[in-house]
């Protein structure tokens, strides 16, 4: 089964254009605060087309897509390791994602900005590393 990641590369490629204009931009400036929070939205956005494709991707491997569809998101990602779609490292860097994300129903400040912002060059390269998992038969 073939799943279409062209929403996930869309994605994507928001948050790697919002990543680089931030980095021209002035901290502080209101064009600075613009992309952090265009590249916070498409973080968040990206993450959870993850979820739903890894979801889609798991499928085949339970019973029945009712089952996949009680696990949590990081039940996904623990059963793409059990499959050896994914390694332990790789999943414990998606687990910290995703734990980053959460924390937004805390705090929208300029704090959880900040974090996300450490976390994106990894995860930009997790995600294309993802996709290419999810492409594969």
């Amino acid at each position: 089964m073939t799943l279409n990641t062209e929403y996930l590369q869309r994605c994507l490629e928001t948050l790697e254009k919002s990543y680089s204009m931030i980095k021209g931009a002035k901290e502080g400036s209101i064009e600075y605060e613009m992309y952090r929070n265009s590249l916070v939205k498409s973080f968040e956005m990206t993450l959870e087309q993850a979820g739903k494709l890894l979801r889609k991707k798991l499928t085949p491997f339970f019973a029945g897509k009712k089952a996949v569809d009680s696990l949590n998101f990081k039940d996904l990602f623990r059963y793409a390791l059990k499959f050896s779609l994914m390694t332990e490292n790789e999943v414990n860097r998606w687990f910290k994602y995703r734990d980053n994300r959460n924390n937004t129903a805390h705090d929208y400040g300029v704090g959880f900005a900040e974090d996300t912002l450490l976390l994106i060059d990894d995860f930009i390269k997790d995600v294309q590393k993802f996709k290419v998992m999810i492409e594969n038969e």
